[in-house]
């Protein structure tokens, strides 16, 4: 092989070399701005019980809050006892104790802002009507389930968390399956001789 042949040869693999770093740039690239993209939107959706006292009215009830900097999603709201889940809420509805006030917010197919918090379920009475203790042992009972929600970021990446009487960290998940109906909706359609409302305004408990 001549000289001549052999420059051309280095040249040419130069070239091929040069050009499969700059794929590899790319690709790195877009990567990184893929996960930024990501960053920019995630969501850190926290759901739990409250219990909320003043001099009159006493509250308990569930509350979602997003902590991330992006929307989160809802396409599922799971209640479980016993690691079985629940087709209704109305049992633990029934033992409460009277004159009670319930409203409920739809959460499937919701959005909720970052910073927003939302009370899904909220359950009051009268200060004179119940006392600290039986609203204490009420939250507990309540307390007892866990809620698992399912949530996504506007890229579908999803995640999984529970509330109630697990507070675990978020995992991820490959998909949610939408839910085709919404465990605190259904608290309505069998209702108790109580008043009942939905929440439209969404009112965070101060």
């Amino acid at each position: 092989m001549g000289t001549g042949n052999k420059v051309e040869m280095v040249i040419a693999i130069c070239a091929v070399v040069t050009s499969a770093l700059a794929v590899f740039i790319a690709w790195d690239q877009g990567r990184v701005m893929r996960a930024q993209q990501h960053g920019s939107v995630y969501p850190v959706l926290q759901a739990d019980g409250y219990i909320n006292t003043d001099p009159h009215v006493r509250d308990i009830g569930v509350r979602f809050r997003n902590s991330g900097v992006g929307p989160a999603l809802i396409e599922s709201v799971d209640i479980l006892e016993d690691d079985e889940r629940l087709d209704s809420l109305d049992a633990y509805r029934d033992t409460l104790p009277g004159g009670y006030d319930l409203s409920w917010t739809s959460m499937v197919g919701r959005a909720v802002a970052p910073g927003e918090t939302i009370n899904a379920l909220r359950i009051s009475w009268p200060a004179d009507a119940i006392s600290p203790a039986v609203q204490a042992e009420t939250a507990d009972k309540w307390g007892e389930l866990t809620m698992l929600v399912c949530y996504c970021s506007v890229f579908k990446r999803c995640w999984e968390v529970e509330g109630l009487s697990k507070n675990s960290p978020a995992r991820r998940v490959k998909a949610c399956t939408r839910s085709e109906e919404d465990i605190f909706e259904n608290l309505s359609e069998n209702p108790s001789p109580v008043s009942q409302v939905q929440d439209a305004l969404d009112p965070e408990l101060e």
